[in-house]
C-alpha cells in the first residue's frame, strides 16, 4: 500500500538471504539497506534520508528464517546449532558448547523466563562431555530429557531454551533499545513509531520505551493483538502485539538525522 501511494520506503535487514530475496523482487520506491535495525539512525545518513513520518519495527526472527530448516531457528527440524540472524559471529554452537553452566543457566533464565535454567544447563554440559552437541534435534531432545514431571499439553519444554540462545546470540534486547532511541532521532515531529513484538520481554521495553520521557505519546494503552480470523490464516500472529506511538512536537530536535 505504502509503495502504490508513492511514499518512499526503506528496509533495513541483517540478513543477507532475505536481502537478496527482497531485492530479486525489485520493488518500486524501495530501498533496502544492509545492517541492523539498531543503526537505522545512521543507516538513513548514508542515502541522504532526512526526518521521517513513521518507523515500522518488526521484532524478532522472521517467518523466512524460521522455515529455512538449515538456519537453525527451530527444534521441529534437524539443523546445525547456528540462529544467528546476520550469518557472523557467535553461533548458539558456541553458547552451548563453550559457555560455562552457570552462564548457560542465567541466559536460559534471563532471555527465555525458564524456570528449569540450572536442571536444562546442567543437562547440556553433561551431554557435551561426551560429545559436542551439533545439532537444533540433539539439543531439544536434551532439554526434553532435563525437564521435570513432563510439560504442558502443545508446549515442547525446549521453546523457551531456544528462544534465550537466539535472542543472546543475536542481542534482540540490547538492538531493540538501541532501535527505539534510532528511531525516536530520526521521526519527525508528529511522526509515528509502531512496534511489533512477539514475547512479554520485548514488550515490557517498548510499553516502558512509549511510556517514559521519551518524547512519545502511545496510542493504545493495551497492546493490539490479533484477531481469530487473522490467527486463523496466519497462527504464528497469536504472540503477536503491536503499540504505536507518536513523536511529539516538544522533541523535535533531530540533530544531523
Amino acid at each position: 500500500m505504502l509503495l502504490a501511494a508513492g511514499a518512499r520506503v526503506i528496509g533495513i535487514d541483517q540478513d543477507p538471504y532475505a536481502l537478496a530475496k527482497v531485492r530479486a523482487e525489485r520493488l518500486p520506491n524501495l530501498t533496502v539497506l544492509e545492517g541492523n535495525f539498531r543503526h537505522l539512525d545512521t543507516l538513513l545518513k548514508t542515502v541522504g534520508q532526512g526526518p521521517v513520518d513513521g518507523v515500522l519495527l518488526d521484532i524478532g526472527v522472521s517467518s523466512f528464517q524460521l522455515d529455512d530448516s538449515q538456519r537453525g531457528f527451530s527444534f521441529h527440524e534437524d539443523a546445525p546449532l547456528d540462529m544467528r540472524m546476520s550469518q557472523s559471529g557467535l553461533s548458539a554452537w558456541d553458547v552451548v558448547n563453550s559457555f560455562e553452566m552457570e552462564r548457560i543457566a542465567a541466559i536460559l533464565y534471563e532471555f527465555g523466563e525458564e524456570k528449569h535454567s540450572r536442571r536444562v544447563a546442567r543437562a547440556i554440559v553433561e551431554a557435551r562431555e561426551k560429545a559436542p552437541l551439533s545439532s537444533t534435534v540433539q539439543l531439544a531432545n536434551i532439554v526434553k530429557w532435563a525437564y521435570p514431571g513432563g510439560h504442558a499439553r502443545g508446549i515442547h519444554p525446549a521453546r523457551r531454551s531456544f528462544q534465550a540462545l537466539r535472542i543472546f546470540v543475536n542481542d534482540e534486547l540490547g538492538a531493540l533499545k538501541d532501535g527505539l532511541k534510532a528511531a525516536r532521532e530520526v521521526l519527525g515531529p508528529g511522526g509515528r513509531l509502531a512496534v511489533i513484538s512477539f514475547h512479554s520481554l520485548e514488550d515490557r521495553i517498548v510499553k516502558q520505551f512509549m511510556r517514559g520521557e521519551n518524547g512519545f505519546t502511545p496510542l493504545n494503552k493495551r497492546p493490539l493483538i490479533a484477531s481469530a480470523e487473522e490467527e486463523l490464516e496466519n497462527p504464528r500472529s497469536r504472540s503477536a502485539k503491536l503499540r504505536v506511538g507518536v513523536r511529539s512536537e516538544s522533541h523535535s530536535d533531530q540533530g544531523d538525522a
